[in-house]
């Protein structure tokens, strides 16, 4: 597995905004896939939490691309993306209960090419082939407070600890919980395990984990007091998500609600800040 998906998810992951014609602005993340249509043609579908983008009340947002400059500096060039037709009618395909959206764009070439393939997405075969869970530390990126990591616009790379036990199967436990500071703009944003090398216990040899575990979806609060935790959905939804894109009649795994008290969503509506 000759990459590093830290880097390979930094440059497929984009900031999602709306303007609301007052001064200030929703903001949430997103992430590039690579995801070929069933006769094989390319095509780049973006993936990110249901919430960012039905918060986002006018028809276009806005995707931030980045372009390297010949010099070898970048440049932010976000771009409008239609999220509804004319009629106000969503453009993107929603898991029927998780909070995931997905959505077929036209990206620049450089864009295409940076979009993560489908396969890296865990499914539950992966956490129990890995042995991953509780104290497993993985990596999240996301824009918090609609902040971007320079003027270029790359996403912020975080860092916590899977909190809660167990995180598999998906039917059953469809979140986990992820011990790290969760603010609004950073929903949407993927969440993964980037190890060069692990060893499960009992082999004789370490093999790499690489994979995006899910998204970025919740936080969690008790009594108005954030309790920098974050709630993170599993990849098989945005699997199945991305699915119903092509059949809307696609199976989909009807989970558990695995309801957590005082959760509530990362919102891109309280990322809204000046311009």
């Amino acid at each position: 597995m000759d990459y590093d998906l830290s880097l390979e998810l930094i440059h497929a992951t984009v900031q999602l905004e709306q303007p609301l014609g007052d001064g200030t602005r929703t903001v949430g993340t997103g992430f590039l896939i690579a995801a070929p249509t069933p006769d094989g043609r390319p095509r780049v579908v973006l993936v990110t939490a249901n919430h960012v983008l039905e918060k986002m009340p006018g028809k276009d947002a806005r995707i931030g691309y980045r372009i390297e400059n010949a010099d070898g500096s970048w440049s932010y060039s976000p771009t409008q993306l239609p999220i509804r037709d004319s009629a106000g009618h969503e453009l993107w395909t929603h898991h029927p209960s998780r909070d995931v959206a997905a959505i077929s764009i036209t990206a620049p070439p450089e864009f295409a090419k940076a979009a993560i393939p489908e396969a890296w997405l865990a499914e539950d075969k992966t956490f129990n082939r890995l042995e991953v869970g509780a104290g497993d530390e993985m990596m999240a990126l996301g824009f918090p407070r609609g902040l971007a990591a320079n003027q270029a616009g790359f996403p912020i790379l975080r860092s916590g600890r899977i909190a809660s036990y167990p995180v598999a199967p998906a039917k059953i436990f469809p979140t986990f919980l992820l011990d790290f500071s969760v603010f609004p703009g950073n929903s949407g944003g993927p969440v993964f395990m980037s190890q060069a090398a692990r060893r499960r216990a009992g082999a004789a040899e370490s093999q790499p984990a690489q994979f995006i575990a899910g998204l970025l979806t919740q936080q969690v609060e008790l009594n108005n007091e954030r309790l920098e935790i974050g709630i993170v959905t599993h990849a098989k939804f945005i699997r199945e998500t991305i699915a119903l894109l092509d059949d809307a009649a696609a199976p989909v795994t009807t989970a558990m609600a695995a309801p957590i008290v005082g959760a509530r969503a990362a919102s891109a509506e309280e990322a809204a800040r000046p311009d």
